[in-house]
């Protein structure tokens, strides 16, 4: 706990100075709200969605956005298509559960695939799981074909929390997608046999690499790459690197950034900052053996959301960060990281809304998802 109380008693003098927020006095890192502020605005590029989950922008730069209900729209040159892309699967509505993240094929402009986590209701049990699947997108029919699940995480859930689900490519080629642990805290993230909890790493097919780390393990499952997460919602490669991140919620308190290693344990719930909705401890420890320490931690909670690398032109000062939203503050986080480590956290805006999703375009600008509030462009403010 010495590594908490040192950074309280640091991060209390910043605040003092108005270099923190006082509201996160208790962050890891202090939160720089100053360096940033005022130096990028947002303009709209189309109003209507409710809960835009995920965005990719094809070759053609039109936008496909994921409604979490279970839709999947298309903005073409700011314009919201009334009609919406056909051929998804049956998609369970539930909770925080729906039509959740999109991915483009790295070779997607020659063969359209697109890549989507969702909540499924087939298989054993009540309830639903996060799935995994690709398709081949046909913008001039407006459908999807040629349906592949790729994976789906065992025994449903009738809890409606904590699905996860990003996706990310490797500059192999692999896939990563992230499920959370679906409210079942002391059951999934720790044991190896079982879905939730963790990031998983396939082929774009869909068959296990062969280097996986748990591999001919007797009754582990394969497809894990890391494992002991609660809710990650942020999965994002360093391409100057190639390191893999990570972000997830913590309960209350505890939200992390962690550094994606293949097999290694991140600790939930058996380490944590944070503590129970109720503010009972569930657990004493912030570190252990054998368990990842985290790269950042915000106390109290951001409620972090989508997480991407940025490595346009167009914003040079925020390029080589990790960029992220906040659906609890409202606002966006650029991360500085240097040798794997966080540096910094720089604070954007104020009170935009719960910041849902981040797009960088093939077009070089950043977009950004709000709840209730649309698709922005962000731009910066000439000095």
């Amino acid at each position: 706990m010495s590594k908490l109380v040192n950074s309280v008693l640091v991060i209390m003098a910043l605040s003092l100075t108005g270099y923190v927020s006082v509201s996160h006095a208790f962050d890891s890192h202090p939160l720089n709200t100053t360096a940033f502020f005022g130096k990028y605005k947002l303009a709209d590029v189309n109003d209507g969605f409710d809960i835009p989950w995920g965005m990719v922008q094809l070759p053609n730069q039109d936008i496909l956005v994921s409604e979490r209900r279970g839709e999947l729209r298309v903005i073409h040159q700011g314009k919201l298509l009334d009609k919406s892309i056909q051929g998804l699967p049956k998609i369970d509505n539930n909770g925080q559960g729906g039509l959740l993240d999109l991915a483009l094929d790295p070779d997607f402009i020659n063969n359209s695939w697109l890549y989507f986590t969702y909540a499924d209701d087939s298989g054993d049990g009540r309830g639903s799981n996060t799935a995994l699947m690709r398709a081949k997108l046909n913008l001039a029919t407006m459908s999807l074909s040629n349906q592949t699940r790729l994976y789906k995480g065992k025994v449903n859930s009738t809890k409606g929390q904590h699905y996860g689900s990003r996706i990310a490519f490797d500059e192999k080629g692999y896939v990563y997608f992230s499920i959370g642990d679906r409210g079942r805290r002391d059951e999934n993230p720790q044991d190896l046999k079982k879905d939730g909890g963790k990031i998983y790493r396939l082929h774009k097919d869909g068959s296990i690499p062969s280097d996986n780390p748990f591999l001919d393990e007797n009754g582990k499952t394969t497809a894990v790459f890391s494992y002991g997460h609660r809710n990650p919602q942020g999965l994002a490669f360093d391409t100057s690197t190639g390191v893999l991140w990570s972000h997830e919620h913590g309960p209350k308190g505890g939200d992390e950034i962690n550094v994606i290693s293949a097999g290694k344990n991140y600790g939930w719930p058996v380490v944590s900052y944070g503590v129970n909705y109720s503010g009972t401890t569930f657990t004493e420890l912030t570190e252990k053996k054998g368990m990842a320490n985290p790269a950042l931690y915000w106390l109290p909670s951001i409620a972090p959301s989508a997480m991407i690398y940025i490595t346009s032109d167009k914003y040079p000062q925020l390029k080589g960060k990790l960029l992220l939203g906040s659906m609890k503050f409202g606002y966006i986080v650029a991360v500085s990281v240097t040798d794997n480590k966080v540096e910094q956290q720089f604070k954007l805006f104020n009170n935009l809304g719960r910041v849902r999703s981040l797009m960088q375009g093939v077009d070089g600008f950043i977009y950004v998802g709000l709840d209730g509030g649309g698709i922005k462009k962000l731009l910066p403010i000439d000095t």
